[in-house]
């Protein structure tokens, strides 16, 4: 036995009608889901502490508040004002090996076949660099060297 177009049409309607009340119940579900979340997880700055919203703080660094050193073909920069003020009391040969020893972190033996050296020689230009480079940061600190 055979439907009539009727009943067709009614049957197609009640399962439209329940197909969009089972969607809508998912979505309100989903909704609520998400809703739940977002207020475990989240929360308003007005809420947070000056302590928190200090913590969130970043501060930018630019070029123009250090020293760019070139070192035979690199360019290593020097944040503090201090060690780029006390490198240029140093003779070019002692900065380059502190600048590729500290900033570039090579080792002496790399260093040595940059400079064309032996790396007893660069370990010595190390050493003695950072001694002298004591004495100058020093000096600057105290006003001796300006």
């Amino acid at each position: 036995m055979e439907q009539s177009s009727s009943e067709k049409q009614l049957r197609i309607r009640k399962q439209f009608d329940s197909f969009c009340k089972t969607l809508l119940k998912n979505e309100m579900i989903d909704y609520e889901r998400a809703r739940s979340y977002r207020q475990k997880h989240e929360v308003s700055f007005s809420e947070l502490t000056q302590e928190e919203l200090s913590r969130l703080n970043t501060e930018d660094d630019y070029i123009a508040e250090s020293e760019v050193f070139r070192v035979l073909d690199y360019d290593s920069e020097v944040k503090d004002e201090l060690i780029s003020e006390a490198l240029k009391y140093l003779p070019e040969k002692k900065w380059n090996v502190i600048l590729l020893s500290f900033f570039l972190d090579m080792t002496d033996t790399e260093i040595a076949k940059h400079m064309n050296l032996v790396r007893s020689t660069i370990h010595h230009h190390r050493v003695s660099s950072l001694q002298t480079l004591k004495k100058i940061m020093e000096g600057i600190r105290n006003g001796e060297i300006k």
